[in-house]
């Protein structure tokens, strides 16, 4: 079956955060802006699911809902066929989404005054979750080498051995810079890890939008003792565009760990799930692998079509290995960070997420979503074009 990625839905009448945000900060902007900042996609959902939840709701009863055997298994046969990674049941929770799971997860490992690493440039919400709780915010930034960024071992080895720092905040695969972290990188930060007894907590979101010639390895499959320190978080909201279905899964193989996460769950009531999200993720594990094979073709189309459109620029591409994410680099550009913005938002017509919103590290990249139609991506590929060749 040959999947529709081109039609385009209104989605700004339909309540859609990444519409309504856009024009609520910037009334003023035409109304032909094109949107490609917030990470959810402009793909109409797989048919199946959507048929699926149909019959579903001929018969459910739309109470408070937990997971059930079905999404268990759902989940759990989807895991060990696209990841090799074999969970229990009695590893799972489940939250509403990874964000509020990874504050609960930085409140359950730490104590105020205590550091938590992370990587920057990284997801912004990362900054939030540790700040926000009164923990120590330590950063190990990425080193950028010719437009791909890479762990910096020695400063992170460093940071670990300063015993207030307790936690890595780690994304895998990165979000906004899409590196998929390879086996090798992944074991040198293993034995940082454990030599140090910092605990990790993996936001693996992303983890089944791979580009071709890279392959996600769910970290705290490396070893048991790294799994008896690991907090791993995974979702369906990434992989089948679910994010507005409140279901995610959090995996802690210690039962101690887990105790102390689902005590800070409880004490902030962020438990209830969706009872349409459960059956929309089971739907999308079961029946929807090929949904997502042709919607990783598309991402690499609009890739190819961004990059060939923005050849003759100064714009530089930071090759994307995961996600349907591309990170930007305007920095050959002798503009300052408010008239990039500007010129980005009232000359160009497009919304990215600034990367400075990531790290200041970032400052001169921007952050752009390839999850749209392909005339989408290269109507946006064009305004850039006119401006800045």
């Amino acid at each position: 079956m040959k999947y529709d990625f081109e039609t385009l839905t209104n989605r700004r009448e339909q309540g859609s955060v990444k519409y309504r945000k856009t024009f609520r900060e910037f009334p003023d902007l035409p109304v032909d802006t094109i949107p490609l900042s917030t990470a959810d996609m402009e793909f109409k959902n797989p048919p199946e699911m959507v048929e699926g939840l149909k019959k579903f709701l001929d018969e459910m009863v739309l109470g408070y809902t937990e997971a059930n055997e079905d999404f268990k298994e759902a989940l759990k046969s989807w895991l060990k066929r696209v990841h090799d990674f074999e969970v229990k049941d009695e590893w799972m929770t489940n939250n509403t989404a990874v964000v509020p799971a990874i504050f609960n997860a930085v409140k359950s490992l730490t104590n105020e005054g205590d550091g938590v690493i992370v990587m920057s440039p990284v997801y912004f919400p990362f900054f939030n979750a540790v700040l926000s709780q009164g923990r120590k915010l330590v950063d190990a930034p990425l080193i950028e080498k010719e437009n791909r960024f890479y762990i910096d071992f020695e400063k992170f080895e460093e940071l670990a051995k300063v015993k207030e720092n307790k936690v890595l905040l780690f994304c895998s695969p990165h979000n906004p810079v899409t590196r998929v972290w390879t086996r090798e990188e992944l074991e040198k930060l293993e034995k940082i890890i454990l030599e140090n007894d910092l605990y990790l907590i993996s936001d693996e979101i992303h983890s089944d939008i791979i580009m071709p010639g890279h392959k996600h390895i769910v970290f705290q499959t490396l070893s048991d003792e790294l799994a008896d320190r690991t907090i791993t978080f995974t979702s369906a909201s990434k992989t089948f565009n679910l994010a507005g279905m409140g279901v995610s899964t959090t995996i802690i193989k210690n039962p101690e760990l887990q105790k102390n996460f689902l005590q800070a769950v409880m004490g902030v009531q962020s438990h209830a799930n969706s009872a349409l999200g459960f059956k929309a993720a089971e739907i999308c594990y079961n029946e929807c692998e090929e949904w997502l094979s042709q919607l990783i073709e598309k991402i690499i189309e609009n890739q190819n079509v961004l990059k060939e459109e923005l050849k003759d620029t100064k714009i530089k591409i930071v090759e994307p290995e995961g996600t349907y994410l591309m990170f930007l680099d305007f920095r050959a550009y002798d503009m300052t960070r408010e008239e990039r913005e500007k010129t980005l938002a009232e000359d160009c017509a497009v919304i990215f997420d600034h990367g400075h919103k990531f790290g200041e590290v970032a400052d001169g990249f921007e952050r752009i979503n390839l999850a749209a139609p392909t005339e989408v991506i290269r109507n946006a590929a064009r305004r850039l074009k006119k401006y800045f060749n």
